[in-house]
């Protein structure tokens, strides 16, 4: 009992300096210095939320720029990979399928299909393509909605952010913000 009893004063001190007070404080200084990213980089349009800049969303629209494709079917809650050995059959067959749609779908841009296209990413929830990616998509995007092919490449050149402080990473458009931007060019 001797050692019970400051044991356990220790253990309600520690639970509540780790278990509250680290947390609050730590929930506190994210949501003043880092108000989006703390509340999950949220995309909201007329006073709705829509989405997150850091989640791909499904999009089958033709006259929408289409995400990379996802293991996951775009849900959040069921993040993965394929985790298929590149050289397997499956993988493979699989890879043929989805250039082939992707020519379907892209008639006019059958000569280099860029792999994010048909390939997933590491989460399944990689909301950013290559401008080139993004570029590809412009002649079908064009033809569904009437605008033209120079505006749309401004666009996406609006929208692609560069190498983060210069040196870490590749070009990318994330594809949310960007058919966020084009639904708002239509109107």
């Amino acid at each position: 009992m001797k050692m019970f009893i400051p044991a356990l004063r220790l253990s309600v001190v520690l639970m509540l300096l780790c278990g509250l007070a680290y947390p609050l404080l730590t929930t506190g200084v994210a949501q003043w210095l880092f108000p989006a990213q703390a509340n999950g980089s949220l995309i909201t349009q007329d006073g709705k939320i829509i989405g997150s800049s850091l989640l791909a969303q499904e999009v089958k629209s033709p006259g929408l720029f289409q995400p990379r494709a996802s293991s996951a079917n775009y849900d959040a809650t069921a993040s993965a990979g394929s985790n298929r050995a590149v050289a397997s059959p499956e993988y493979i067959a699989e890879m043929k399928e989805k250039l082939a749609a992707l020519r379907k779908q892209n008639p006019a841009s059958t000569q280099h299909i860029p792999a994010d296209l048909v390939t997933g990413s590491g989460s399944g929830l990689d909301p950013d393509l290559s401008p080139e990616a993004a570029k590809v998509q412009i002649p079908r995007i064009s033809q569904a909605t009437g605008l033209s092919e120079q505006q749309l490449a401004e666009l996406v050149k609006r929208h692609t952010q560069g190498r983060q402080l210069g040196i870490f990473g590749e070009p990318r458009v994330n594809v949310n913000e960007l058919n966020l931007a084009l639904i708002n060019a239509e109107k």
